[in-house]
C-alpha cells in the first residue's frame, strides 16, 4: 500500500484524535510522555527570555578556536550529510544538486535530484543516508504540488559519487512558498524521521488527517513502524509549526529546534504521541494539553535550523540570529533551563546546519546567498570542539 493510501486509512483520524486533548502515549522515541510539570525543564510561564548565554566549564563539548574555511561557492545550501568514505553531501535549494566535498574541501557535483521545483524556502532540503545501507540517499524535496521523501541510488565511491534511480517513500507532505520543515535523520532506533512544516495553514499541525506541522517516522522503506504512537499513521508527534532540526543524545533522548512566529523560538524534547500546541501556544504556555520547549528564544535571536549533538551539548544553527548556540545537558534536570551559548555572532551570518565533522571538529553551513551573500558565500567551515 503506498503512502497515501496508508494515509487514507480511516484509522489515521482516529487514532490521533487522542493527541489532540493532550494524549500521552508511549513509544519508541522515549519513555511515556510525562506530564506537563514534569517533562520540561523550561523557566515558568511569563519568563522573557533564556539565561543570559555564559559558555559553562563542566566539561561538555564547545567550539574552540577560530573555524576553518573548508568550501566556498555554495548556491543557497540546506543540509551536509558524512558518508562512511569520509566524503560529506550537500544540497542546494534552488538548483536541485546534490554536490560532494572531499575530505580536502574539494567540491563536485553529484547530481540532480528529479522532480524539484524550487520556489520561496521550498526545493531540495534535508538528506540523510541509510546506516544499513550507504547506498540509499534519502532526500526531501518539493514539487509543484506537495512535499515528499525520496530513496535515491548512490553510485559510485568517494570522488565519484553519482544518483542513480529514485522512488517515493511519501509523498502528500503539504507545501507552500515557507514552513517547508524539511528535515531528515535517522534514529538510533534506524528508522527515518521527518520533520515537516504547517505550510502556512496552522490548521495542519493539530489536523490529525494532515502531514503538515509534525515530526514524521517511518522505516527505510517508508512503511509505517508497528510502534508508532498511532497505529497506522507516520505522525511521531503533532503540533508543530516548522521544525527544522532533530537529534539524539548518547542516551536516545530525541531533541528538536522549531522556528516560531513571532515571539519565542524552540528547543523541545521529543517524546512519542506528544503534542507541541501550534498554534494555540507559542513557546512556554503553561497549557496542561501541550509539551512546553526545554528553551525558548526571541525569533531574532535565533530562528533556529540544524541540530547536532557531541558529548552532552546540543549546537544549534542559527539563521536570523546569525551565531550558533550549545545547550549543556550533561546535568539535564527538570527544574532547570539547560545552560546556553552563543558563538560566532555575527561573524559569518546566518548559519543553516551543523554536523560532527571529522575528528573532534563540527562543521558548520553558513546560508546567504539569496539574501546578504558575503565573499565567498556560501561556506562550508569547520571548527575544533574543546
Amino acid at each position: 500500500m503506498s503512502p497515501s493510501s496508508r494515509l487514507a486509512s480511516a484509522s489515521l483520524g482516529v487514532s490521533l484524535v487522542a493527541a489532540l486533548v493532550g494524549c500521552s502515549a508511549a513509544g519508541p522515541g522515549g519513555s511515556e510522555t510525562p506530564s506537563r510539570t514534569t517533562a520540561t525543564s523550561a523557566p515558568p510561564a511569563g519568563a522573557t527570555s533564556t539565561p543570559s548565554p555564559t559558555p559553562t566549564d563542566d566539561g561538555a563539548a564547545a567550539p574552540s578556536g577560530t573555524p576553518r574555511v573548508i568550501a566556498t561557492g555554495l548556491d543557497l545550501p540546506w543540509s551536509l550529510v558524512r558518508l562512511e568514505s569520509g566524503a560529506t553531501l550537500v544540497s542546494e535549494r534552488d538548483t536541485a544538486l546534490v554536490k560532494e566535498v572531499s575530505a580536502a574541501g574539494e567540491v563536485r557535483t553529484v547530481g540532480e535530484v528529479p522532480g524539484v521545483a524550487p520556489g520561496g524556502e521550498g526545493g531540495l532540503l534535508g538528506l540523510a543516508v541509510s546506516p544499513d545501507d550507504p547506498t540509499s540517499l534519502y532526500a526531501y524535496t518539493s514539487t509543484s504540488s506537495d512535499n515528499r521523501v525520496l530513496r535515491i541510488d548512490l553510485t559510485g565511491d568517494a570522488g565519484g559519487y553519482g544518483l542513480g534511480d529514485a522512488e517515493t517513500v511519501i509523498d502528500g507532505i503539504p507545501r507552500a512558498g515557507n514552513h517547508n520543515g524539511g528535515r531528515l535523520a535517522f534514529g538510533p532506533d534506524k528508522m527515518l524521521y521527518v520533520t515537516t512544516g504547517d505550510a502556512g495553514n496552522t490548521a495542519n499541525s493539530q489536523n490529525p488527517d494532515s502531514l503538515g506541522g509534525k515530526i514524521l517516522r517511518l522505516d527505510p522503506s517508508g512503511a509505517i513502524p508497528a510502534d508508532n504512537p498511532f497505529p497506522g499513521s507516520p505522525v511521531f508527534t503533532l503540533g508543530h509549526r516548522n521544525p527544522q532540526g532533530i537529534a539524539w543524545d548518547a542516551a536516545g533522548n530525541m531533541f528538536a529546534s522549531e522556528f516560531g512566529q513571532n515571539t519565542w523560538d524552540e528547543f523541545n524534547q521529543i517524546t512519542a504521541g506528544s503534542n507541541y500546541g501550534w498554534p494555540t501556544a507559542e513557546g512556554i504556555a503553561g497549557n496542561p494539553d501541550f509539551v512546553d520547549p526545554l528553551v525558548q528564544w526571541s525569533p531574532r535571536d535565533a530562528s533556529p535550523s540544524g541540530l547536532s549533538y557531541a558529548d552532552g551539548t546540543f549546537f544549534l544553527a542559527a539563521l536570523r540570529g546569525e551565531r550558533l548556540w550549545t545547550l549543556d545537558t550533561t546535568s539535564l534536570d527538570p527544574s532547570a533551563v539547560p545552560p546556553t551559548a552563543a558563538f560566532f555572532e555575527g561573524d559569518y551570518g546566518r548559519l543553516r546546519d551543523v554536523i560532527r565533522g571529522p575528528g573532534d571538529t563540527l562543521w558548520l553551513l553558513t546560508n546567504n546567498t539569496g539574501r546578504s551573500p558575503r565573499p565567498g558565500d556560501d561556506q562550508i567551515l569547520e571548527v575544533d570542539l574543546g
